[in-house]
């Protein structure tokens, strides 16, 4: 398992080399001088001039990536243009929010999307079967930023349940749950269905194999049978599914942010290349792309664990 890891982490340094380059190269093409947001819109052009050679953007961009590639390698990401304050500060105050959001989605819509898939390939072909697929589509077309306002509409504003404005403090308190509530079923309503599907698919091609046979002719119980041969052994595809769907939930994580006002990575990236703080957003760009790295390593670490095959 150990150099699985490390082949892992290995594979993971050209992939934020990439990250960094295209960061940069987006953020240096985008529309905006670095030199004026610092400055100010009423300095003068000798003011922003001399800002601009104190921040270096007078050199080649070739220059500026390596001089910026080299800051990254020590810890040093920059300083915000707008609020001064060093971007790693900026970044570490908007980790946890972001965490608990992902960490709040997961934990109900992971076991209710198996649980469902499973159901449906029980019952395969009844009306639970077709509810339950209907209900799959329904949650994979229906986009995000749909989801997150029609949650707002009706659980926020016309029968007034939970909040939805803010972060009202860390996940264990009473008013952190009441907060994270919205944004963390609107984020999870669209992973319900591509868990599902895979789970049902999976389910009933395992359901064929010898292995579940011979236990059903032992005289397991059905259940056991689903649970402890057919559902396990399934589950490898699934979680497959579920690190890749769980890296677009980063994505999915910036629209319900900003919908919701949530202080996370997401939000914080988007307001800071709407206000062209270029170093901030380069910051919160590399820190999604590990988020993505990390959460395809905890899926193979979990392939281990389920099939102790991979290791070999």
């Amino acid at each position: 398992m150990m150099s699985q890891i490390a082949n892992r982490l290995l594979i993971s340094i050209p992939v934020l080399f990439g990250v960094l380059v295209l960061g940069f190269g987006l953020l240096i093409l985008v529309p905006g001088d670095p030199a004026i947001v610092m400055a100010g819109p009423t300095a003068s052009p000798d003011v922003v001039a001399a800002v601009r050679e104190e921040m270096g953007l007078d050199e080649p961009v070739v220059v500026q990536f390596f001089s910026y590639l080299g800051r990254v390698l020590q810890g040093d990401l920059g300083r915000s243009l707008i609020s001064n304050k060093t971007v790693l500060s900026e970044l570490l105050a908007a980790i946890g929010p972001t965490a608990e959001l992902m960490f709040a989605c997961l934990i109900w819509s992971v076991p209710l999307g198996i649980a469902l898939g499973t159901l449906a390939a029980v019952f395969r072909g009844g009306l639970i079967d077709r509810a339950i697929m209907a209900f799959s589509v329904a949650g994979v077309s229906l986009p995000i930023f749909f989801i997150c306002l029609m949650m707002i509409q009706f659980f926020g504003v016309k029968w007034q349940l939970l909040p939805f404005i803010g972060r009202g403090g860390p996940l264990w308190t009473v008013e952190g749950l009441r907060h994270i509530a919205l944004p963390a079923l609107s984020l999870g309503a669209i992973f319900i269905g591509p868990v599902a599907r895979m789970t049902r698919s999976s389910v009933l091609e395992v359901l064929k194999l010898d292995h579940v046979r011979t236990a059903r002719a032992k005289g397991l119980s059905e259940t056991r049978v689903i649970l402890r041969h057919g559902l396990r052994n399934a589950l490898i595809p699934v979680i497959t599914l579920i690190g890749l769907q769980a890296g677009y939930l980063v994505g999915g994580a910036v629209v319900t942010e900003s919908i919701f006002s949530y202080p996370g990575i997401g939000r914080l990236a988007v307001g800071a290349i709407l206000s062209s703080d270029f170093p901030l957003a380069q910051g919160a760009i590399l820190i999604l792309a590990l988020g993505f790295i990390l959460i395809n390593l905890i899926v193979d670490i979990l392939y281990a664990l389920l099939d102790p095959r991979v290791q070999t």
